[in-house]
């Protein structure tokens, strides 16, 4: 399985002041914090979405090189690149996290269903189906990218309708699968919003996760064996507690200044060492429990990030080759697949044997190509539509060019 991110920064769920001065259920303390609490923007989160997507490039680069996934041909050394779906669970964390923000700061409420919807059918879908488009070209006349055959019409509705988790047709792009778990979950943020305003983080985490895990439960051996689709309720709960985290914007100085980047690292381990003692394979068959465990983790990392603990990291992430690579994020991710099977199946042979020659070349060739292309894809099909919000301000834009 494949890879994703999914879509861009935190969207601005404005609300009117007079509301986020108003009663939240959070306390009396409420008002005080949303008076003092930083910029709009938490610094580093585009640095984590871009090595997030550069990891899903590495992962596809080794994938479609050695033969046998989760059994893999590739060297042992390699082992850590095989756990691309991990990356897409991070990127749904993150997602929940950054729609969150702005809710958060303003008393868990956004600015209506319709206006949050068209924001990201505005920030998400141009690109999507710009590159949806590419993909199809590559997959009909350079290299299909489905072991199901090449994309036919039923592709094209369903991919264009980002209908994949729901219905399965003959993929264009292995990435494309998150996208379709993504807006799934869109559809579901507002509820969460709700549930957390109300009711608070615990019972938020607990409403979406327990039903998961009972459904897990009573699967065959307590391991449910995943499709391509139908996996948004599934991964439901790691989007929710990239949204209960979103908390940390407005907690009490005590509660940012704890040691959220250990906190991380604490409940990191347990997962990473069940993993080696278990091994790779058998930590791919159990992604089911694998992706809930590993959330928490996940979300205490952003929550580090987001109060700037440690220093060194979140320098690190907003350093400009970093920062800027986040930048592009959602394109890089969208269109790197078809390029990466170009080189490895139809480039890569006329040049070098199989395995890890193919490999090498992937990365000095495929990976640059696909960096390089994804910013250039952005400058046409993503950064517009990040800067300007609607129609009326693109024209507004051009008049002023």
């Amino acid at each position: 399985m494949d890879a994703s991110r999914p879509a861009g920064g935190a969207l601005d769920l404005t609300v009117p002041a007079r509301r986020a001065q108003g009663g939240t259920g959070d306390g009396d303390g409420n008002a005080d914090r949303l008076r003092r609490q930083p910029p709009a923007q938490v610094r580093g989160l585009d640095g984590l979405r871009g090595l997030a997507a550069l990891y899903v490039v590495l992962f596809h680069c080794w994938l479609y090189t050695f033969p046998g996934y989760p059994h893999s041909s590739a060297p042992p050394w390699l082992g850590g690149l095989m756990f691309g779906r991990l990356a897409v669970v991070f990127f749904l964390v993150l997602s929940g996290f950054s729609l969150a923000i702005s809710p958060a700061r303003h008393g868990w409420r956004s600015s209506g269903v319709g206006e949050f919807l068209r924001r990201r059918a505005w920030r998400i879908l141009p690109p999507y189906w710009a590159a949806l488009a590419l993909s199809l070209l590559v997959s009909w006349f350079v290299v299909p990218a489905s072991h199901f055959g090449p994309p036919t019409g039923a592709t094209v509705m369903v991919y264009g309708l980002v209908a994949q988790d729901m219905v399965t047709a003959p993929t264009p792009n292995g990435a494309f699968w998150s996208i379709g778990v993504e807006a799934e979950l869109y559809l579901l943020f507002p509820l969460l919003l709700l549930v957390r305003r109300r009711w608070g983080a615990a019972v938020l985490a607990a409403a979406v996760t327990l039903p998961v895990v009972v459904l897990g439960l009573t699967a065959p051996g307590a391991n449910p064996v995943e499709g391509d689709n139908w996996l948004a309720p599934h991964l439901a709960p790691v989007f929710a507690a990239g949204v209960a985290g979103a908390g940390i914007v407005t907690a009490s100085d005590r509660v940012r200044r704890l040691p959220w980047g250990w906190f991380a690292v604490a409940a990191a381990l347990p997962v990473l060492a069940l993993g080696v003692v278990r091994g790779s394979a058998w930590t791919v068959n159990h992604y089911f429990w694998i992706d809930l465990a590993v959330a928490p983790a996940m979300t205490m990392l952003l929550a580090a990030v987001a109060t700037a603990r440690p220093a060194v990291l979140v320098r690190f992430l907003t350093a400009r080759p970093v920062h800027g690579l986040g930048g592009f994020s959602y394109s890089l991710y969208l269109i790197h697949l078809p390029i990466v099977l170009a080189v490895i199946r139809r480039v890569a042979p006329h040049f070098v044997a199989p395995g890890l020659p193919t490999f090498w070349f992937t990365l000095v060739v495929g990976l640059p190509v696909s960096v390089v292309s994804a910013w250039l894809f952005s400058k046409i099909f993503e950064i517009p539509f990040k800067r300007n919000r609607s129609w009326k301000s693109f024209a507004a834009a051009r008049s002023r060019a």
